[in-house]
């Protein structure tokens, strides 16, 4: 007989890497567990074992939530699922704790705590079922999509982007089937299919102009752009990832443009506003993968300009934050420190980073990190030409009138946040 896994036993696992049992982060654990397990007994699968199965169980997890006394935001989502799940209960409707699954689960997923957002997702729909509203089952699997994208479990993402795309347009939901088509052309580009990807950000980017869609019309913007890096046209891309960061009207979202913006900004040899922008960021804060992403490609800045100590400055507080990375920025991380080793001229460290992100990239199914990846280990060999080429970098920075207009426009972000 195969043995179930036990429902939401992932929040478990924070046990497994705290020093402290009894620490916050393991508490907040045990309390999320109790209060999906109690979010359980909504379904309409569930047979409880006793009438008032739901009173005792809401009894003891209330109690506990009110124990925790962290005074951080999961404790409140924590606390705020309970009650509305007691309400949902007395009402007979599970549809109402929808919403407070779904804030969750993004709390969680800005967090970089994926395997975690996929749990509270997936709960989402399992008690909703048929009864959730089109809206609610429509955002929910859009998202089960997004955080499977980021886990590079692209297959996962696929199927829930065009299940998605299918319940947006049967309830004639223009703008969610427009992200619908977004998701799946990011993984298209997280399989390496480039021309594929940019193919369908261009189709989506005239459509959502057309269709006056502004939010959609910035995630094109963004998807295009890096796509286009990646097919080795930095200097095409930046311009649309600027555009994407004024289009966007949420902070997470311009955090990210910045982030690919500085990635473009070297890579057109432009270290100096590169730093403005990945700075901006981190000064911010916020949303963890964005602050993350941030610190690989200061580190990655650093070791451009060949400063040693602000290269092992980042690269340390890179490492003390790999537990929280997705599989691709693991990857990414690898691939940087290898570069950085290279050019200090460490090629035995640097040959023994990159094989270790290609064995990352090709564990996780990330084609496009994987021929990059060997496009620079064959490189090492004839470092001075090969390493420039492989990792764009450019003697003077490159120059046009688009990157003047946007160079001048980041250097006012810059003097504003300073």
């Amino acid at each position: 007989m195969k043995v179930q896994p036990l429902p939401h036993a992932v929040f478990l696992t924070r046990l497994a890497s705290a020093t402290d049992s009894n620490a916050i982060e393991v508490r907040l654990g045990q309390g999320a567990f109790l209060t999906l397990r109690l979010v359980d007994l909504l379904s309409r699968d569930h047979e409880p074992p006793h009438p008032d199965a739901f009173m005792y169980q809401h009894l003891a997890t209330e109690r506990f939530c009110r124990d925790l006394q962290c005074g951080g935001p999961e404790e409140a989502h924590l606390k705020g699922l309970v009650g509305t799940a007691a309400h949902a209960y007395r009402l007979g409707d599970a549809r109402l704790v929808a919403p407070a699954l779904l804030a969750y689960a993004l709390y969680l997923e800005d967090d970089a705590r994926y395997e975690e957002a996929l749990d509270v997702l997936e709960t989402t729909l399992q008690v909703g079922g048929d009864r959730l509203r089109v809206a609610d089952a429509v955002a929910a699997t859009l998202r089960l999509a997004r955080v499977n994208r980021k886990l590079t479990r692209f297959s996962d993402a696929e199927t829930a982007y065009v299940h998605a795309g299918q319940l947006a347009a049967a309830a004639g939901d223009g703008y969610a089937v427009l992200l619908s088509r977004i998701g799946l052309a990011g993984a298209s580009q997280g399989r390496g299919n480039l021309a594929e990807a940019e193919r369908c950000y261009r189709e989506i980017l005239a459509d959502a102009r057309i269709a006056a869609q502004r939010e959609p019309e910035a995630h094109a913007e963004h998807g295009l752009a890096t796509t286009l890096l990646l097919r080795g046209q930095p200097a095409e891309a930046a311009p649309h990832v600027w555009r994407a960061f004024e289009l966007y009207q949420d902070e997470p979202a311009q955090l990210r443009a910045l982030n690919d913006l500085g990635i473009m900004l070297l890579a057109v040899g432009d270290a100096e506003a590169a730093e403005h922008a990945l700075a901006t960021i981190v000064r911010r804060g916020g949303q963890q993968d964005a602050v993350l992403n941030a610190l690989i490609e200061l580190m990655h800045c650093a070791s451009y300009q060949r400063d040693r100590v602000g290269f092992e400055r980042w690269r340390s507080e890179c490492e003390g934050r790999l537990d929280h990375m997705a599989p691709n920025m693991v990857t990414d991380f690898l691939l940087k420190v290898g570069v950085g080793h290279a050019r200090f001229g460490h090629f035995a460290k640097a040959e023994t980073f990159l094989a270790t992100a290609l064995e990352t990239a090709a564990a996780n199914g990330l084609h496009e990190f994987e021929f990059r990846i060997e496009r620079i280990r064959n490189g090492l060999g004839d470092c001075e030409k090969e390493l420039a080429s492989s990792c764009a970098e450019a003697t003077e920075p490159v120059t046009s009138e688009p990157l003047r207009s946007l160079r001048q426009s980041l250097q006012e972000l810059a003097a504003v946040g300073a």
